[in-house]
């Protein structure tokens, strides 16, 4: 968790006195918030709503990474960035973006692609991850180094008119290798740069994995473990399918191993 707050001050109470009356949430919730810490990794179209909701939640702190620059093509869906912002590093013009809804933020920039170098050390101070790639590498390293740092993560995907989002709590369901094992063919997966995405798909699948964090920092209502939530936007429809864990996963297995007797 982030540094302790011992309390809500007036100014805290009146911003977020809607998500306080919520039940579920209530004070002690929105102070569980304040102390949090979550990675988002990606500031794309998933990452841009993302981050949004996340800040305006409350969470107190919020690593963003990102090595890319913004390019025009991205301003259809990812919008913390826009026309002037062409160019520039993800991780600069999103800052500016957010601290426009969080002036009080604590807002850690990562300003490089995570590797399998780099992405232990930053991944480790968090207490929840949002995947907001889009690549499999980067999806499987996350995968990978959360499982066996014990952390939960939100995985999302989107291309086209269609959307998945699941979450993954080491120990309690399946990981996201468990599901999809290896990386696929290069020629056989579709991407936005191929075959396109509305950016709206993205930008609806980010607000699912910021309600999935928000849920896990709080305590309160059902993750999406062990369940594929998948959205058709053609349709509106929503489906969930069930998601078993795999005797056979390697990163659910070495976690297994490297695990102390008790």
């Amino acid at each position: 968790m982030a540094q302790p707050v011992a309390r809500l001050d007036n100014i805290q109470k009146e911003t977020y006195s809607r998500n306080i009356l919520v039940s579920e949430i209530g004070e002690a919730g929105q102070l569980r918030l304040a102390e949090s810490r979550v990675l988002l990794v990606g500031l794309g179209g998933l990452g841009s709503s993302a981050l949004c909701y996340l800040a305006a939640a409350g969470v107190g702190e919020i690593g963003i990474a990102d090595g890319d620059r913004v390019d025009r093509t991205n301003l259809q869906r990812q919008i913390l960035h826009g026309p002037a912002d062409i160019g520039r590093p993800k991780t600069e013009s999103a800052r500016e973006s957010v601290l426009k809804l969080r002036t009080d933020l604590r807002l850690n920039l990562h300003p490089f692609r995570l590797t399998p170098e780099n992405a232990a050390r930053t991944i480790a101070p968090y207490d929840f991850v949002i995947d907001a790639t889009d690549n499999f590498d980067a999806k499987f390293l996350i995968n990978d180094v959360c499982v066996g740092q014990g952390k939960a993560f939100c995985h999302a995907a989107a291309v086209g008119l269609h959307g998945q989002a699941m979450t993954i709590v080491p120990g309690k369901g399946p990981c996201y290798r468990c599901v999809f094992q290896e990386k696929p063919p290069a020629e056989t997966v579709e991407s936005a740069d191929r075959v396109g995405v509305l950016g709206c798909v993205p930008g609806a699948l980010g607000i699912i994995q910021a309600a999935e964090a928000i849920k896990y920092l709080v305590g309160c209502g059902d993750l999406l473990v062990g369940r594929l939530l998948t959205w058709d936007l053609r349709t509106m429809a929503f489906r969930e399918i069930g998601l078993p864990l795999s005797k056979r996963c390697k990163a659910c297995d070495s976690n297994r191993h490297s695990r102390p007797e008790r």
